[in-house]
């Protein structure tokens, strides 16, 4: 009898230990990486990097709280479900945010791009009327040199913009057009200069 009631007792026990087990969320852990993976295709790290971060070091804090309730006796992993299924909309969202970011990096850049044509077609006037003195022929070589540069750059990221690598191609703009500004102001001055 004794017997019978202590075995009783241990099964009940054993019961309760099995139903008290969670298991491992592998389903939500799933879901949660391949949206954070579709962000990152979608170009969520170089677009909105702030906002990828945040999801990705959110993900790996959930990660380790379900690798410390799975190390536990009695595993619940309720709230790291929960936590999980955030983490995968947040994911899911950065796909849309990246989308918008992307198209308006495309409209600064085609803005750009037909920014420093108008301030190369001033350079391209500006240079044929520079002065060309003993002085002048080597900083005219020079300008000419870096206008080609600014030339095969602008060609570079017109590339880039035809095949969606828009912020790269938006600095290689940025630092042209200031080059290109600089070489402008410098063409003002030396007209100007022999004017006098």
């Amino acid at each position: 009898m004794k017997n019978k009631l202590f075995l009783g007792l241990v099964a009940i026990m054993f019961v309760t230990v099995l139903a008290s087990c969670d298991k491992i969320p592998q389903a939500e852990i799933d879901a949660a990486n391949a949206a954070l993976t579709e962000a990152q295709a979608a170009g969520a790290e170089m677009y909105v990097p702030q906002d990828y971060l945040l999801v990705k070091d959110s993900l790996n804090a959930i990660l380790a709280k379900v690798e410390v309730q799975n190390s536990k006796f009695f595993k619940k992993f309720g709230e790291c479900k929960e936590q999980l299924v955030g983490v995968t909309t947040l994911a899911s969202d950065l796909k849309g945010k990246t989308a918008t970011r992307k198209e308006e990096v495309k409209k600064e850049l085609e803005t750009a791009l037909e920014e420093i044509k108008v301030v190369m077609e001033e350079n391209n006037k500006l240079f044929a009327k520079a002065p060309r003195g003993k002085e002048g022929k080597e900083a005219l070589e020079q300008i000419k040199a870096e206008l080609g540069v600014i030339e095969t750059t602008v060609g570079e990221a017109t590339n880039m913009l035809a095949s969606g690598d828009y912020l790269p191609a938006l600095d290689k703009v940025k630092a042209a057009k200031e080059k290109a500004n600089s070489i402008l102001e410098e063409l003002k001055a030396a007209i100007a200069k022999v004017r006098r």
